[in-house]
């Protein structure tokens, strides 16, 4: 058996990371209700050296993809599994806002779960403090 079949889909993310001298992937999770601090995290930690991601979708705000109240709901479940995917690929988690909803504290706890280290903006709101 070769080396690479031992190691987990986990640590051979991490040393395809290390093989293309990848930065640190910060994943920001937070109510969407934080879209304008969401959006001045990921400035600071771009300029800090990382590669951000975070949600693409802002479900609060009308738009046409929300119109439909079935057709949303199947949206969201579509759009946490693409944060989960995001926080399985991240090296650090940044949760913005003053604010920590269920979604959000699921998150954390997903987060944690990995091992991911988790930062907050506002560290008071931290579930697990």
């Amino acid at each position: 058996m070769s080396y690479s079949q031992l190691l987990t889909p986990d640590a051979k993310l991490a040393d395809a990371k290390k093989l293309l001298s990848l930065p640190r992937i910060v994943v920001i999770c937070g109510s969407t209700r934080f879209m304008v601090e969401m959006n001045e995290a990921d400035l600071r930690e771009t300029t800090a050296g990382k590669i951000v991601v975070k949600p693409g979708c802002d479900m609060k705000s009308p738009h046409e993809l929300s119109s439909d109240p079935v057709g949303a709901e199947v949206l969201k479940v579509r759009l946490d599994d693409l944060h989960r995917a995001k926080i399985r690929l991240a090296d650090e988690v940044l949760v913005v806002g003053d604010y920590i909803g269920d979604s959000t504290r699921a998150e954390i706890a997903y987060a944690r779960s990995l091992g991911k280290p988790v930062r907050f903006t506002h560290p008071e709101v931290d579930p697990d403090a």
